[in-house]
């Protein structure tokens, strides 16, 4: 019983991390760019929503300015790499350095509880009366449903088509005549929109905020979104790597809750976390290397590896 609770939990927390995941997919693969940002931004929706629930605004409400708090965090990060011609992994680490005490100062101390304010889980636990697990995951697909639709949409626009092509060739889409600066502020603006909205929805389910909730979150997403890759593979549809994403957030949360309940100390979890990255990008490369392998065979009628 002990272990199908922990699954249970573990799966609605890889639905809210998820969203997460689809903000970093949007810089990390779409944009090609290494966007550091998220470790601050994630923890800036949860102090956003925090505040904006403790001074009595509805917790849906609390959702949307918390995101648009990660489209000012977004923009940060966007002004310093398109105008300020800094790389964009400095630009990532300077804003994520800035939104510590940013979010220190929204908070006005390290961490708020909001154990004895009203969120949307503990509202909707009062509507239908199922376990918090239940409640974690209704509330989960329902956001990621929505901002999967909407990315999809999106991207399919002339604009976010522009978006894409910005990522696989930025020279060809100048000589078009798009601005890719635009772009890329855009792009970076909705992912740590995405990634703030996920902190601030983690910060309702786990009724706490925290300065230092978002550390490690770009190791999360990028575990989340190579676990996806591996096991839908990456000539998916693209509605079917948006999915992908979600479900590889919810297999690593359900991995690390195995682990966990067989004993793993908790201090190890980001060692766990780095080996899954590891594990799950190297997979690919060894398979395709088999595979390489076994048609230069089927051609050539011997091994790659026997002298000429």
């Amino acid at each position: 019983m002990s272990l199908l609770l922990s699954l249970q939990g573990a799966i609605g927390q890889g639905i809210l991390w998820g969203i997460m995941a689809l903000g970093i997919y949007l810089t990390f693969r779409i944009l090609d760019i290494a966007d550091l940002t998220v470790d601050g931004s994630f923890a800036t929706g949860g102090a956003v929503c925090a505040v904006a629930i403790m001074g009595g605004v509805n917790p849906v409400l609390a959702i949307l300015l918390a995101t648009i708090a990660g489209f000012a965090a977004g923009f940060i990060t966007g002004f310093l790499h398109t105008k300020c011609k800094m790389p964009a992994i400095l630009a990532g680490i300077l804003t994520q350095l800035a939104l510590y005490s940013i979010n220190l100062r929204i908070m006005g101390k390290s961490n708020i509880p909001l154990l004895q304010t009203s969120t949307m889980f503990k509202d909707l636990a009062n509507v239908i009366h199922l376990s918090s697990a239940w409640i974690t995951i209704i509330i989960g697909v329902i956001f990621s449903i929505i901002v999967i639709v909407i990315v999809y949409w999106f991207l399919g626009t002339e604009y976010g088509s522009a978006l894409r092509a910005t990522g696989n060739n930025e020279n060809m889409v100048k000589a078009n005549g798009v601005n890719t600066d635009n772009t890329k502020l855009i792009g970076l603006m909705i992912s740590n929109g995405l990634v703030a909205m996920s902190g601030a929805l983690v910060t309702q389910q786990q009724s706490v905020a925290d300065v230092k909730m978002g550390t490690g979150a770009i190791v999360i997403g990028l575990a989340s979104i190579v676990i996806g890759e591996v096991i839908f593979g990456k000539k998916a549809s693209f509605k079917t790597r948006l999915v992908a994403i979600i479900v590889g957030s919810i297999i690593y949360r359900l991995i690390v809750a195995l682990v966990l309940q067989m004993g793993l100390n908790t201090d190890d979890l980001k060692l766990l976390t780095a080996l899954i990255v590891a594990i799950a990008l190297t997979v690919p490369v060894m398979v395709d290397s088999r595979k390489q392998v076994r048609m230069y065979k089927k051609l050539t009628g011997k091994d790659m590896n026997e002298n000429a």
